[in-house]
């Protein structure tokens, strides 16, 4: 089901042993648009530090209640690797959290989660001597793989939601307006639009932009290119905040840019 990120923020984490704390953003893959981490500060307990939880722990989501359990305990996010929650992530610290839990690397398998279009929604084995034997054998290869990255200076993998939102739209023959939220499926945490708000150049108007029409995006200098006329974003179905598009809305929207549909579309784009 198509849910909207902010919706997310401030939503209560609970480990199997007691609170871990609220979230506060959420950290989305670059390359693939899907959330891979959520951004948790903690109370009081572990004086209020942010850590990253990320959606192959989750295994109880309450939207009405604002609250996800997850299948790790208070001390395990206790001992988990530091990373500094204001700058953009990069894979070096993704294969360090990765590894120290013990998920599989999803990058590489061909697959939004690796194996599969979902994250697990549980940890099987988890907490026991022995990891689940995939997680296990590619836990092996962790320090490896951070030399590895850390010696090809990677750059940044994974971006802040909430920095993405005010990021200027370029259409090819003008600006369109702001990246106002993200719209995503709440099962396989993917990305599936862009909500524009266009009033800084047609009052009251918003619509949708979908990840496969994104041609580029300039971190430095905040902006988003797609492959859309302003004539065509000005035509488009308006999106009413307050209702969530259906199948149907969406494959009116995709009829209407002359794009395919998302679900036969390869989600990605370039980013300098």
């Amino acid at each position: 089901m198509l849910r909207n990120v902010n919706d997310l923020y401030g939503f209560s984490v609970a480990a199997s042993d007691g609170p871990i704390g609220e979230v506060r953003d959420c950290y989305f893959d670059d390359q693939a648009w899907t959330i891979r981490f959520f951004v948790v500060e903690t109370g009081p307990w572990l004086d209020g530090r942010k850590v990253l939880i990320s959606p192959i722990a989750i295994d109880g989501l309450d939207w009405p209640g604002k609250a996800l359990s997850a299948s790790i305990t208070r001390e395990k996010v206790k001992k988990s690797p530091d990373v500094d929650t204001s700058k953009p992530v990069s894979r070096q610290h993704e294969v360090e959290q990765f590894g120290y839990y013990g998920y599989p690397y999803y990058w590489g398998e061909g697959n939004l989660w690796g194996g599969g279009a979902r994250p697990g929604t549980s940890l099987a084995g988890y907490g026991s001597s022995r990891l689940p034997t995939r997680a296990k054998a590619k836990s092996d290869f962790v320090g490896t793989q951070v030399k590895l990255h850390r010696d090809r200076g990677d750059d940044p993998h994974l971006r802040s939601c909430r920095a993405i939102e005010r990021y200027h739209i370029h259409a090819t023959d003008g600006d369109i307006g702001h990246v106002e939220s993200l719209l995503l499926d709440d099962e396989s945490w993917a990305i599936r639009y862009l909500v524009v708000n266009t009033s800084d150049w047609w009052l009251g108007h918003q619509m949708l932009v979908a990840p496969p029409w994104i041609t580029d995006i300039s971190w430095l200098n905040a902006t988003v290119s797609v492959d859309l006329t302003r004539h065509a974003v000005k035509d488009a179905p308006v999106y009413d905040g307050k209702a969530l598009p259906n199948r149907e809305q969406e494959r009116g929207l995709f009829d209407h840019y002359g794009h395919p549909d998302h679900a036969n579309a390869a989600v990605g784009s370039s980013a300098d």
